[in-house]
């Protein structure tokens, strides 16, 4: 994205690197994040407006920990230090850290900051307020031509700044929710001190997008595999934007999709002049799954399924569309950020790959998405007019409902799930909670309960509902669904769907329990 001014956010691995580019580019400018290794020539060719230290978990004083080349304070180009990183900027610029001692801050969590507000990280903003501690290191002696700007009762140097060369560091974290006007104090370093433009915008984005990806591809043909998801849905309609018919997107229909969701991924794609070949390959999914109770098991037999049917759809697109120049992949930034760590700059090899580079040859990778975080991924979907339904589309895992079935997969079950899935998503929007609780499904077990349909007796399966929320997927925690809202959709189900009995409702967070059951 050459044309955009662009801050640059050196990774010294801290847990919140992405947070920190994400909140840069919330207020709409453009960021990368780099390892802290990367060459000061690289850094002069990037031409950053601006330079963020992350923070990180070793301590500047120690002879392994990560440094950076002082030379970057030589560029002109404003700094800002987080935590470990202004402590680094202390240390390279001469100053002097220590370990905290009990009277010397080792501070941990949410602490009352006191800040100067002539300084331009806090202009405008309040003079005192919560912010996010987390270091064992204490800055005693501050460096040559820096003046403190914030303390905290047990900290005199909560913050430090040199104004005159653009140069600041804060001991928290202003990325994060907790610190009160973080985000606030980011957005003034950005546009007081390193006078960001705000040019990055998702129109722009997809604007210029389709101009690359149209120059790179000529009159090449690209191959996308779709799985329906998120990151491939919109990877396809942005190419479909820039390429139309020279695109090809495969998607398999493997018969462990939600209700009518492969006639809703159709559909989308029905808008744009590209080939669509669904592979409606149920039959060949389940038959490889019979008699498989283990989870591990049919996993392997769901992802030794996939192979076999691209091997099948590389032969189909050679008759049909002839030879494939580009692959598309759905990688997003976190992807990329992840791989490049450990200077292994390899991406992973994504599932939704499958078998494909061992037989369809083609020149090279694209990844139109590479640069977006998953919030910027559904704004771009959003851009290019596809449905909320699709693009706030809830994380699916590549078996589908394959584990979302404990026991044998028949098509049964599987229509069972289905119905009842679609009851409760049914319910759970109703109530107006759909934006509220970030994953919400059914799980049905291999567990048959006795129960009294009318004057009979049944026994039927039970079927669990599983609602959390999270923030990252790392950990989440059950929601708490109003008792109305679980009662009309259990009632729903039991009345609507046959072959259920009785519902329960999994109220374990994770950790101990993982989101899905399988």
């Amino acid at each position: 994205m050459e044309n955009h001014q662009l801050v640059l956010v050196l990774d010294f691995g801290g847990q919140y690197n992405q947070l920190i580019a994400r909140r840069v580019r919330e207020h709409n400018v453009y960021c990368e994040v780099k390892p802290y290794k990367t060459s000061i020539e690289e850094i002069k060719a990037l031409n950053p407006i601006g330079i963020i230290f992350t923070g990180g978990p070793n301590s500047v004083y120690e002879e392994k920990s990560p440094k950076c080349d002082p030379a970057l304070f030589e560029l002109g180009v404003p700094v800002l230090g987080i935590c470990y990183g202004c402590q680094l900027m202390a240390h390279t610029l001469g100053g002097e850290v220590t370990a905290a001692q009990e009277d010397t801050a080792r501070e941990y969590g949410k602490t009352e900051t006191f800040y100067n507000t002539d300084c331009k990280l806090f202009k405008g903003l309040p003079g005192q307020g919560i912010s996010w501690m987390s270091h064992g290191d204490y800055m005693a002696k501050v460096p040559e031509g820096f003046e403190l700007v914030a303390h905290t009762d047990m900290c005199p140097t909560a913050a430090i700044a040199d104004e005159k060369r653009g140069f600041y560091g804060v001991q928290y974290h202003p990325e994060v929710n907790h610190t009160e006007n973080g985000s606030l104090m980011l957005k003034n370093f950005l546009y007081e001190v390193c006078h960001a433009k705000g040019d990055w915008t998702m129109g722009d984005y997809k604007n210029s997008s389709i101009k690359a990806i149209r120059e790179k591809v000529g009159d090449g043909k690209v191959l996308l595999a779709l799985s329906g998801g998120v990151d491939s849905s919109v990877a396809a309609a942005l190419l479909a934007e820039a390429v139309g018919n020279q695109l090809t997107c495969v998607f398999v229909d493997h018969g462990l999709m939600r209700k009518n969701e492969g006639d809703e991924v159709e559909a989308a794609f029905s808008k744009w002049d590209i080939n669509l070949i669904r592979m409606n390959e149920e039959d060949a999914f389940l038959g490889a799954l019979k008699g498989l109770t283990d989870p591990e098991d049919k996993r392997k037999a769901i992802g030794a399924q996939f192979i076999r049917t691209f091997e099948k759809m590389g032969k189909q697109i050679g008759e049909q569309v002839g030879k494939i120049d580009y692959l598309a992949q759905g990688t997003i930034y976190p992807d990329v950020i992840e791989s490049g760590k450990d200077d292994a700059a390899v991406i992973k090899s994504h599932h939704n790959v499958g078998g494909l580079p061992d037989f369809v040859d083609f020149k090279e990778i694209i990844e139109p998405l590479r640069m977006l975080f998953k919030d910027e991924v559904r704004q771009l979907g959003f851009e290019l007019g596809l449905s909320e339904q699709l693009v706030m589309r809830q994380p699916f895992p590549g078996p589908g409902l394959g584990i979302r079935i404990t026991g044998e997969i028949t098509k049964e079950k599987c229509d069972i799930l289905r119905e009842a899935d679609a009851i409760f998503r049914e319910e759970i929007a109703n109530a107006g909670l759909d934006k509220e609780i970030n994953q919400y499904f059914a799980v049905l077990t291999n567990t048959r309960t006795v129960g009294v349909m009318g004057d009979s007796r049944t026994y039927d399966y039970a079927l669990a509902l599983r609602g959390v929320t999270t923030s990252d997927f790392m950990t989440a925690d059950w929601a708490r669904i109003p008792y109305e809202v679980l009662d009309k959709a259990s009632s729903r189900i039991v009345n609507e769907v046959v072959g259920v009995n009785r519902i329960v409702y999994d109220i374990t967070s994770k950790p101990p329990a993982t989101i899905e059951w399988e």
